[in-house]
């Protein structure tokens, strides 16, 4: 069993893909650092935040993000968190996505993933603990992507505009009172962010707010209060965007079922 190891002490293992399982309690903070090895992080109960230069992506419990080796990243746990990591020599699998992206889980790949810190570092390649990481393999390539990154633009005012919107969300903020803060006409502010972003000043908005919202959702608070909290209507507008973004209520969402793991209508594969 590898349990609440640092990873150091098993990355020069011979293995093609090693497990790890850890527990953190509630605002454990990960100082940024990388891995030689490529990292599936997931969490079975609390939520993670992850950040890196590029931005911000929110792992909500039974999902998992993908981190490319050598991506330097911060880990923030919200809630107790319990994780589940595979660590894979970057020649482990073909193709894969360049940049750290938060995938969904099928109920088959979590118990795979729980068997899976269970095994020694130096598991038998030809046995049973063999034929599960090579299952494991195969699986990975086939995990569906999940929305949930919010990009930071590089221009360093709009950046730190950025990052105390994501601190205190409202949907209702203008693209006019940005622009009139950075003192730019409001169609070059639109140009602007959508080139810093690749989003829409609006679509980013909204997907601040969703990515702000899950971790009060993990925490138990109420979607009545947290719509509030945002600027939204009533808890029914809110929880039509939630579906929308990610393709179920709130509640189901986070229930973990299977049919909603990913965004329905998407479905993209990792690999």
């Amino acid at each position: 069993m590898v349990w609440n190891r640092r990873v150091e002490q098993i990355e020069d293992s011979p293995r093609d893909i090693v497990a790890l399982g850890n527990a953190y309690i509630d605002g454990h903070v990960i100082a940024p650092h990388s891995h030689r090895r490529t990292q599936l992080l997931c969490a079975t109960s609390g939520a993670v935040m992850v950040t890196t230069r590029h931005g911000t992506w929110v792992m909500p419990p039974q999902r998992a993000i993908w981190i490319p080796a050598g991506s330097v990243h911060q880990v923030r746990m919200l809630g107790a968190v319990r994780s589940n990591s595979l660590y894979l020599k970057p020649s482990a699998i073909g193709a894969m996505p360049a940049d750290c992206c938060v995938v969904g889980l099928s109920a088959f790949m979590r118990a795979l993933l729980a068997e899976a810190v269970e095994l020694p570092a130096d598991y038998d390649m030809h046995g049973r603990a063999g034929a599960l990481m090579n299952l494991i393999r195969h699986e990975i390539a086939d995990l569906p992507v999940v929305p949930l990154f919010l990009p930071v633009p590089g221009h360093e005012v709009l950046a730190s505009m950025c990052r105390a919107f994501l601190a205190d969300p409202s949907i209702h903020e203008t693209i006019e009172a940005w622009s009139g803060r950075l003192g730019v006409r409001p169609r070059s502010f639109t140009r602007m962010f959508r080139r810093e972003t690749g989003m829409s000043f609006m679509a980013w908005r909204q997907q601040a707010c969703l990515i702000a919202a899950l971790p009060r959702l993990v925490a138990g608070e109420p979607v009545t209060t947290i719509a509030m909290d945002l600027g939204y209507d009533n808890p029914a507008a809110f929880t039509a965007m939630f579906r929308k973004m990610l393709g179920a209520s709130p509640r189901r969402y986070l229930a973990g079922q299977d049919d909603v793991l990913a965004p329905v209508g998407t479905g993209t594969p990792l690999s």
